[in-house]
């Protein structure tokens, strides 16, 4: 299961867990809180009555006096009341009254005049000085018509004259516990949803930081260019930073260690010949070995000159995560002026470079630095012109491609690409080479037992290829030879 639905889970069902305990608390706690409430006014109202039937229960005339007519009219009023949204149309109340041996005296429901409540709690604790109240169904199989009813002393002075009670059905109130109810649920539901979507969008969020990191360590793992992906000062991009400073620090460690070991195995040659050169330069020996000698010497000095060069230039591409400052450049112009830079050059050897650019490369743009894409093409020129036999041509090609391309960090270009081919007449590369062409310091035999390369030309060029989210290839031609080609994504027109 992913971290990020974990994480989600976890928080809905802490969130999920606490908001159902609270509505089932609430929603139980509605109806007795209400018919708490309609008790605490049945009280009032039943001493408030009892109060006012006095006179009439003293004399006598508690079942026709003024006390009576007054309820029973009651019944008949009219009534429009709204209650929060609920309408009222009709008084609830049905009130009675009995004497001290608990016969009913008076009934406003007009039903039960005659009749003994002196067993009903509600007379039967009041007549002995107690609180009197009961709760009894008037249907004995519907638990939904429960009536309460709360009873208050009639009183002359100290003397007990009877009991009033007045009862209300709790089914009045059950609109209300319901709407209440109703209302807690949704609320309560719509609670929820909001701490669900709190919690996806947090959980996106940190899940979000968590696999751009993962990408990011993958592709350092993986040995490519990539730049941390999280800024700011939470903790994921603190994270993040600490990553990026360990991976610094383990391959500066690791870079100089590897740059250290390759670059003594590569001098050991050049300086044993120099050396060789110098101890045989102490004898006599005719002057043309001794040009022969010091010529040996210059060649490998400078041989070391340019290998140094060379890995100090490759080492500054290498530690770069990304451009600095890219700009525009234009490759057609570039190509024509490295053309003629290395005219020269290819004329020594009996080569000619023969540049073409097609028409809708001519103004075409690649965003990176001029300076590093001008040595990776000359780096690239300069090897073909080693390769090509005497007499022939190296052609210089510029096109533009449509449609995208992986770059080596596995990100898509899908907009034009810009393509520079270098191709030769030479040998070609062996099979057992075209794996290894892109390793530092491995360098083919040239041409006419000429001295090998240094081995950095076609590592720099793929450096800078990657740098600027290209691609560098090197492979055979059908016809014979060998050809670079380097692909650059290209401006928009």
């Amino acid at each position: 299961m992913r971290i990020g639905l974990r994480i989600f889970l976890g928080f809905f069902l802490i969130v999920g867990l606490a908001a159902w305990l609270t509505l089932r608390v609430f929603v139980q706690e509605v109806k007795p809180g209400v018919r708490q409430a309609m008790e605490d006014t049945l009280i009032d109202t039943a001493h408030a009555l009892a109060a006012l039937a006095v006179d009439d229960m003293r004399e006598g005339r508690i079942a026709d006096g003024a006390f009576a007519r007054q309820l029973t009219g009651l019944r008949d009023a009219p009534l429009d009341a709204e209650l929060w949204g609920l309408r009222k149309r009709e008084i609830g109340y049905r009130v009675y009254v009995t004497d001290t041996d608990g016969i009913v005296r008076f009934d406003s429901a007009g039903t039960a005049v005659g009749q003994d409540y002196s067993r009903w709690n509600d007379v039967y604790l009041t007549l002995r000085g107690k609180y009197g109240a009961r709760s009894t169904r008037s249907d004995p199989d519907d638990d939904g018509s429960t009536v309460m009813y709360v009873a208050a002393p009639i009183r002359d002075g100290e003397r007990l004259l009877g009991v009033l009670t007045v009862a209300k059905p709790n089914a009045v109130m059950a609109p209300v516990i319901a709407r209440s109810q109703h209302r807690i649920l949704l609320h309560g539901l719509l609670l929820m949803g909001v701490a669900a979507a709190i919690g996806l969008a947090c959980t996106l969020w940190l899940a979000n930081g968590l696999r751009r990191l993962r990408r990011y360590a993958r592709a350092v793992a993986a040995g490519e260019r990539a730049a941390m992906p999280l800024s700011g000062a939470g903790e994921l991009a603190e994270l993040g930073r600490a990553m990026e400073t360990m991976r610094l620090r383990l391959e500066d460690k690791q870079y100089v260690e590897h740059y250290i070991h390759t670059l003594t195995h590569e001098m050991k040659s050049p300086l044993a010949a120099i050396r060789g050169a110098a101890e045989l330069l102490r004898e006599d020996m005719p002057a043309a070995d001794r040009a022969r000698f010091v010529g040996n010497i210059d060649n490998q000095a400078r041989r070391l000159a340019e290998m140094v060069a060379k890995l100090l230039a490759l080492a500054e591409v290498e530690q770069r995560q990304q451009l600095e400052a890219p700009r525009p450049v234009a490759l057609a112009p570039l190509l024509a002026e490295l053309a003629a830079e290395l005219e020269p050059r290819a004329r020594q050897r009996g080569v000619v470079l023969s540049p073409h650019v097609e028409a809708d490369a001519g103004s075409a743009e690649v965003l990176g630095d001029p300076f590093l894409l001008r040595q990776a093409l000359a780096n690239l020129v300069e090897n073909a012109v080693d390769f090509a036999p005497a007499g022939s041509t190296v052609a210089l090609g510029l096109r533009r491609e449509r449609g995208g391309h992986g770059d080596h960090g596995g990100h898509g270009q899908h907009g034009d690409v810009l393509a520079v081919t270098v191709a030769d007449n030479g040998p070609g590369i062996p099979d057992y080479a075209l794996p290894r062409v892109f390793e530092r310091f491995y360098s083919l035999p040239r041409p006419g037992g000429r001295d090998k390369g240094t081995g950095l030309g076609l590592c720099f060029a793929r450096e800078v290829a990657l740098l600027h989210r290209g691609e560098l290839t090197l492979g055979n031609r059908p016809e014979g030879g060998a050809q670079a080609r380097l692909r650059l994504p290209a401006m928009p027109r």
